[in-house]
Parts: C-alpha cells; sequence; structure tokens
C-alpha cells in the first residue's frame, strides 16, 4: 500500500503491527522498552534488537527526545548568554531568559506570545511551542532541542536497522505538539524516511461516486498517535 503500512512497528521506543488474523486486520502497538538512559554513544539498533525481533514492512517510531540526546541536541542552560531580546521576553512572560535565547537561536519568526506560551515557526518549518525545546526527562539544568534534521536522522536509523538486519522498515520521528482550539497534545511526524506520510484521496470516488477533493489523510501523524498511546 501507498503508506507502507502492512507488518508494521513502532518504537519510543514503541512497535505497531498490522497483520492479518482469521480473516480479520489486527492492529498492534508494542513498546520497545529501554533499560538505560540515552546518550551520544547508545546504539538504538541493538537496543531494539535486544528487545524485540524486526520483520520487513515494520514501522519503529522514535521520540524526538532520544533522538535528540543520541545526536548531542542537549545543551546545558549554564552555558547559554541570553540576548537583550531575550532577557526582555523572559522578564514579560515569567521565564528563563536562557530558555529564551534557546527559543529564538532555533526560531526563524516568532508567530505569536501570549499568556505564557511563546509559538514559533522552526528552522525546520514546524510551528509550535517553544521551538520544540524541553525540559523534561533531562537532568536539571539541561534541555534538548529539536534534531538538527529530523529526516536525515531518521533515514540513518533506517540505513542503519538495514545493514544490521537486512530487514527492510520505515522509521518515524515523533514529538508532541499542541493543536489550535483544542485542549490537550498529541503526537505528530517530525522526520520521516521510508513511507508515504499522506494518503490522498483526491480525485478518488467516494462510496457514493463523487470525487474527492480535499481529502488527504496525514497517515505517518495518525501512527504517532497511536505509538504514543
Amino acid at each position: 500500500p501507498k503508506t507502507g503500512i502492512t507488518n508494521t512497528r513502532i518504537a519510543n521506543l514503541n512497535v505497531l503491527t498490522v497483520r492479518i488474523k482469521k480473516n480479520r486486520m489486527v492492529l498492534e502497538i508494542i513498546p520497545i522498552k529501554i533499560q538505560r538512559e540515552i546518550g551520544i554513544d547508545t546504539n538504538f539498533v541493538d537496543l531494539i534488537l535486544e528487545s524485540s525481533e524486526i520483520n520487513d514492512g515494520d514501522i519503529l517510531v522514535f521520540s524526538q527526545k532520544i533522538v535528540s540526546k543520541n545526536e548531542g541536541r542537549m545543551l546545558s542552560l549554564s552555558s547559554v548568554n541570553p540576548s537583550l531580546l531575550a532577557n526582555g521576553i523572559a522578564s514579560s512572560y515569567g521565564k528563563d531568559p536562557r530558555l529564551i535565547e534557546l527559543i529564538l537561536s532555533e526560531s526563524e519568526r516568532i508567530v505569536r506570545m501570549e499568556n505564557g506560551i511563546i509559538i514559533v515557526k522552526t528552522k525546520h518549518g514546524f510551528v509550535c511551542a517553544n521551538a520544540g525545546i524541553d525540559e523534561s526527562n533531562v537532568q536539571d539544568g539541561y534541555a534538548t532541542l529539536l534534531p538538527d534534521d529530523p529526516d536525515k536522522s531518521a533515514n540513518l536509523l533506517k540505513d542503519r536497522i538495514k545493514q544490521k538486519t537486512g530487514k527492510h522498515t520505515a522509521v518515524i520521528i515523533s514529538d508532541t505538539f499542541g493543536r489550535p482550539f483544542r485542549l490537550g497534545q498529541t503526537d505528530v511526524a517530525i522526520g520521516i524516511a521510508g513511507l508515504e506520510p499522506i494518503l490522498d484521496y483526491n480525485g478518488k470516488p467516494d462510496t457514493f461516486g463523487k470525487i474527492m477533493q480535499v481529502t488527504a489523510i496525514a497517515v505517518a501523524d495518525e501512527i504517532c498517535s497511536a505509538s504514543e498511546l
């Protein structure tokens, strides 16, 4: 299929599988548990193979946080020298000026600032809060940044898995984003390798024969949301 979702896996490491059992399609999400902290020297492929079998057609979804840690995209806030602009914004919003400086340095432009929330367009083109910079699940005084090139990161992981196992897989790098006019957050794809992220129904008939013109299903984002469960 265009989406590549046949016998699929996800990693947060997590694994999602789609299989046919007794003439029924069954969707499985299989978490891959990691027992140690991720660092620059961590070999993701070895970790996966220690915990789970990889099959042809699997899709592995890695959380952005572990990819950023593995790529050294974690900074000590003590190494950041905030600018006058960062200090001004931090003063107005009650934020750490060093964190604001990181947000500005990773952003193409500020989209909106209100109620202590800073929405930006990142250098990657993502529109999200705080440029994806996060202080959770890291030691105090540190923050993680998004991977420099998430698609490249996904391709490298996919190639390493192929070299190690001989299996053809797809890889998605997932991050948590807020949504306009909705409460709560959900996971979306920020890096993809080996699958089509959109299932486009444009030009195809619906069940009543009418030609669809705008329907395009964000398959990769939906997989990420499923894996986050």
